[in-house]
């Protein structure tokens, strides 16, 4: 689903590539102590005694241990970027929303607009700068893939100060997962091991560059551990407080066990530098895709086809839900795994492969993580009544050859909505026949979240084609309802408290009608 912001700069930077200098927040230095001992990829995490100064743990032996393993990555190469404001229009282009990009790609349309004398496409130099860490002896290393994007070459500094040139094995945009290899032996390396699930309240360190400055420690402590952010429904993050810049993407996060338990790749910022929000792909999810990649030089990933939002109070009393949880499903892709299997359009979905939906977050991860032809066994909820199903996930890296998602409608009645049918060149500029076009919104449905130019597509999960049909779905429905709408080419579900008393009844025919 599409998501958008006023915020004047993008508000989850990746970390890799700095471009400009922003003022450093805070950072705590480490002390190194005697006889520091070096992991290796074939060792055990050995547990750390954490003693503490004045009631705060003493992190000196972890981040002795774990430095020399994490390296500074700088890389150059060219990128193609549209001078006519088209984000990915022109062959061999690599889009990105990022506010740098965002920002040339406007600047260059207007240059191009007032001046001309553009081509429609110009290379420019790339020059970037990140962090990793080596996981193998031999010279394997984890990063996140945005930082070798674009990368014609790539070099990589150990703390000795040894330089080499990397080879990428293989990279995963939807985990945001490099792995690298440089000709080197006896290296000390990172052990990778499943560590103990993290907890909220935890404490963690952060190894990194930050703006080219190597070997730099930070701390915090890990602030949620299954976060959602837009865009990213393949990785459920880990946020913690722990200071990271840009230049830290692909550094570590260790907590006080010597355990790896994330990979530093993102910020929510307005600034483009720390405000005490940062984001970790976690490790576990990043074993996986490097496994993938040694193995095959790639990763792959299942496509269920649905697209799915969160329940709250609202939309779980009009399904009928003992309480707000699960995934509900707002699109069914004609043709597709979830299509297959016999998902619909206002189904809720309560587990995946025995693992409970709490969000809509958590089935995304699952599909995203799931391999292609893999089983999806499913519980759903659908009208009242549970039932199991199961799909078999489709290669997200397949593009399927299918008309446009089915859409529902949704019912008129008690709904504070004027209704009427679209008009043809409505239905010419949305691509979308069915529904009803709202014309008018009282304060109430403004509230709930209605919208005028909205498409009333359908009640809870019954389709709406006539103004009299919404009007008799609303009158006998409950105390609320589920309005499924498109909107800005979205399909989403507004879940809507009725009124007590019905409004004016809808009016026959094509013509507009309050209800």
């Amino acid at each position: 689903m599409a998501h958008s912001s006023t915020s004047p700069v993008r508000k989850f930077p990746r970390l890799g590539r700095g471009w400009r200098l922003v003022a450093l927040a805070w950072m705590l230095a480490a002390a190194g102590l005697p006889n520091p001992v070096h992991a290796q990829a074939t060792s055990a995490p050995a547990t750390a005694a954490v003693a503490t100064t004045s009631g705060l743990p003493d992190m000196t032996a972890i981040a002795a241990r774990f430095a020399p393993s994490v390296v500074n990555i700088s890389v150059r190469g060219v990128r193609k970027v549209s001078t006519t404001g088209a984000k990915g229009g022109s062959e061999g282009e690599t889009p990105s929303d990022s506010q740098e990009d965002m920002a040339l790609r406007e600047f260059l349309r207007q240059f191009q607009q007032r001046y001309g004398g553009l081509p429609p496409q110009l290379s420019l130099p790339v020059r970037g700068e990140g962090s990793g860490f080596i996981v193998r002896g031999d010279g394997v290393i984890l990063t996140n893939a945005h930082v070798v994007n674009d990368a014609e070459e790539v070099v990589v500094k150990l703390t000795d100060r040894r330089e080499f040139t990397a080879r990428v094995l293989g990279t995963d945009k939807p985990t945001d997962i490099a792995v690298l290899k440089i000709d080197a032996q006896d290296l000390p390396a990172v052990p990778t091991v499943a560590p103990q699930p993290p907890r909220v309240g935890e404490w963690v360190l952060a190894i990194g560059s930050p703006f080219g400055f190597e070997s730099t420690v930070t701390a915090g402590v890990i602030s949620a551990t299954r976060r959602a952010l837009p865009g990213e429904g393949a990785v459920a993050f880990i946020q913690t407080d722990a200071a990271v810049n840009p230049g830290n993407s692909g550094g570590p996060l260790i907590n006080l066990r010597g355990e790896v338990v994330g990979i530093n790749s993102q910020i929510f910022s307005r600034s483009g530098g720390y405000q005490g929000v940062s984001f970790a792909i976690p490790i576990d999810v990043a074993n996986r895709i490097q496994q993938q990649i040694l193995a095959t030089g790639q990763a792959r990933h299942g496509k269920f086809g649905v697209a799915v939002q969160e329940v709250d109070q609202l939309l779980a009393e009009s399904f009928g839900l003992p309480r707000p949880a699960g995934a509900l499903v707002s699109e069914v892709v004609p043709g597709g795994a979830a299509a297959r299997a016999g998902v619909a359009v206002g189904d809720v979905v309560l587990a995946a492969n025995g693992e409970t939906m709490e969000r809509a977050t958590d089935l995304s991860a699952i599909v995203g993580m799931a391999q292609p032809a893999s089983k999806l066994a499913l519980r759903v909820w659908r009208h009242g009544k549970e039932l199991s199903l199961t799909a078999q996930l489709d290669d997200a890296a397949v593009k399927v050859a299918a008309p446009a998602p089915v859409r529902s409608a949704l019912p008129n009645g008690r709904l504070g909505l004027t209704l009427r049918k679209p008009t043809a060149d409505e239905v010419r500029d949305t691509g979308e026949p069915a529904g009803l076009y709202v014309d008018q919104v009282s304060a109430a449905a403004e509230r709930a979240g209605m919208q005028v130019g909205d498409r009333l597509l359908a009640i809870n999960t019954e389709a709406v084609t006539t103004v009299e049909q919404a009007q008799a779905l609303a009158d006998k429905a409950g105390k609320s309802l589920a309005l499924l709408v498109l909107r800005e080419g979205s399909r989403i579900f507004v879940p809507l408290r009725l009124a007590e008393q019905p409004g004016t009844h809808a009016q026959a025919g094509g013509g507009a009608s309050s209800t």
